[in-house]
């Protein structure tokens, strides 16, 4: 399975729940998560795609330290399972905790 396939099925299924999923690019700033989710409950979170088995670069895993820092929520899925566990925790609200 390639990422493109688990970031398609990230977006088909967070816009199932009425959230947003939105492509997240940052110019002139490299190693950005992948997407920006938006969810109907009013909360947000960052998603960084990869492959099933990759890992995030280093650069990417610094941006990822930078955001959670910030209090931002920030996850790694590279499997339509993790995405389906990552969306069902955000959905009954629990997806802080995440």
């Amino acid at each position: 399975m390639r990422e493109s396939e688990v970031e398609n099925y990230l977006k088909r299924n967070i816009e199932r729940t009425g959230g947003m999923c939105l492509k997240f690019e940052s110019p002139g700033f490299s190693g950005v998560p992948d997407r920006l989710c938006l969810m109907p409950n009013g909360k947000h979170f960052f998603v960084e795609l990869k492959a099933p088995g990759k890992k995030v670069r280093p650069l990417q895993a610094k941006v990822i330290r930078m955001i959670r820092e910030l209090q931002h929520p920030v996850h790694v899925a590279d499997s339509k399972e993790e995405v389906d566990l990552l969306i069902a925790k955000w959905v009954t609200g629990c997806g802080e905790d995440a």
